[in-house]
């Protein structure tokens, strides 16, 4: 039986893969019903505003059905197990995205079902989302080689992680300046390293946020604050004040710097409004190409 096809982490594609999504990207601009009759299955065990609207969105403009699915109206909350969810699931639909906390979650659906799986977010990964930006970056500046990225803030997040994957597979420089104690995970980054061996890319951890910005073709952060850590907001707060994105930071990147953000935003925290709403910003570009990707890879997996 042929293998089926997964998306968890950036690290499941090659970069011909990563190169082909964008190109159907492109083509379905203006959708076509290339998925009549399909239907994707979407498991949250999290708030979405962008996840939950892009795929349902995507998936009918590509002539499918998307079922919305929250975690706590399954049989999982009277105890079910993810495995045999995914082995039920996998028998009616035609793809499962799920977004959900815990990384090892997704990997136990994945291996259970006989449908592609897409990672829409865990606690460790967040890969459609890093498709989505590095999209929206090559749109920007034609290419991607040589560029580099700057991540100021949480260097331990899922949005972070698969920044530096996808960064270091596809030749992207990028520096990520954090506090010590919120450094990325050992995992992803040796599997950065690794990639950047074959790339000819370089990437590097720094605590200065002044020191990453310099020469920054893109300045990203994010939430300070992620779903899950709310009783930790006034330390985070404390310790990531020196890395808000502010104009001052801004002046130290290129002059054809963008600034990006995945969203949701806490303005006056990890970015002030006037980076945000400034002309470096293609922030809503981001969150807009967010759809634009996600029909790429629907159309390609679930075809």
């Amino acid at each position: 039986m042929k293998r089926v096809k997964h998306l968890l982490s950036v690290n499941d594609l090659s970069v011909k893969e990563i190169e082909a999504i964008f190109r159907k990207t492109d083509h379905l601009k203006k959708p076509k019903p290339l998925l009549k009759n399909k239907t994707l299955a979407m498991l949250f065990a999290k708030p979405s505003t962008r996840t939950r609207v892009s795929f349902e969105v995507a998936m009918t403009q590509l002539g499918g059905h998307a079922i919305d699915l929250d975690f706590g109206d399954l049989q999982v909350k009277r105890g079910e197990t993810i495995a045999d969810t995914a082995r039920v699931l996998s028998r009616y639909v035609d793809g499962i995205m799920a977004r959900l906390f815990a990384h090892k979650d997704i990997i136990e659906l994945a291996n259970n079902s006989r449908v592609p799986v897409i990672n829409g977010l865990t606690d460790l990964l967040h890969p459609c989302q890093a498709l989505a930006d590095i999209y929206t970056i090559k749109k920007r500046f034609r290419r991607l080689k040589g560029l580099k990225l700057v991540y100021l803030g949480d260097g331990s997040n899922n949005v972070t992680h698969s920044l530096m994957l996808i960064c270091s597979k596809l030749g992207i420089d990028m520096t990520v300046s954090c506090p010590k104690k919120y450094f990325p995970d050992m995992d992803i980054a040796k599997q950065t390293l690794e990639n950047c061996k074959k790339s000819g890319c370089d990437f590097k951890v720094v605590t200065s946020p002044k020191e990453a910005a310099k020469d920054a073709d893109v300045l990203y952060t994010d939430s300070w604050i992620s779903m899950g850590e709310e009783g930790e907001k006034e330390e985070r707060i404390g310790v990531f004040a020196p890395y808000q994105l502010d104009s001052e930071l801004v002046k130290l990147a290129k002059k054809s710097c963008i600034v990006m953000h995945c969203l949701p935003a806490h303005r006056g925290y990890e970015i002030k409004s006037e980076v945000m709403d400034g002309k470096k910003s293609v922030i809503f570009d981001q969150a807009e190409n967010r759809l634009h990707t996600e029909r790429g890879i629907l159309a390609l997996l679930l075809r």
